[in-house]
């Protein structure tokens, strides 16, 4: 078995892609609700800054800066995990567990990678507030009701027709994943 080495830089800003085990579910935006109070009861616990986040059928993209001597978003992301699929069972819907009693809603791990510069930064924001359009859920990115990319029209940052259908596409314009 390959061991997986996290890279742990507290107060770090990171880019992570959350996904489900059943990628053709469409659990998490049929459940949104959930998932978003799960999100903000883990925050307000274990607080951390979203710079950026989309939530798609089957997977979450998210950047995340975490406070000056922390690290510890693993912590994190099993805490919205957990609390998502107790809410989800709450609400009646099905999710069986397997033999170590883990729910068979979310892939065990997730992908995390380390923001390390201004330019990295901004290149794996517009990924995700692209992500939507890449996956063809919808034509434009202000289509797409569960990112944070209406957050920064709201902020001034991004104008509403960022992204418009097919805007960035045969650009050269790299979003890296």
């Amino acid at each position: 078995m390959v061991l997986y080495h996290r890279n742990r830089v507290p107060g770090a800003t990171y880019f992570f892609t959350v996904a489900l085990r059943d990628r053709t579910s469409r659990v998490l935006t049929a459940h949104v609700e959930e998932l978003r109070r799960a999100y903000a009861g883990t925050r307000s616990k274990r607080p951390f800054e979203t710079v950026a986040l989309v939530i798609l059928p089957d997977h979450i993209h998210a950047i995340w800066r975490l406070p000056e001597g922390d690290a510890d978003y693993s912590g994190r992301w099993r805490a919205i995990k957990a609390a998502f699929v107790l809410n989800l069972w709450r609400n009646g819907v099905v999710a069986t567990t397997n033999a170590r009693r883990e729910a068979g809603v979310w892939q065990r791990r997730f992908w995390e990678h380390t923001i390390r510069n201004e330019a990295g930064l901004r290149a794996h924001v517009d990924y995700v507030h692209w992500n939507p359009v890449k996956h063809e859920h919808v034509e434009c990115v202000s289509e797409w009701p569960h990112s944070s990319f209406h957050r920064y029209v709201r902020e001034g940052v991004l104008p509403n027709d960022w992204g418009g259908t097919n805007a960035l596409r045969g650009q050269g314009r790299s979003f890296g994943e």
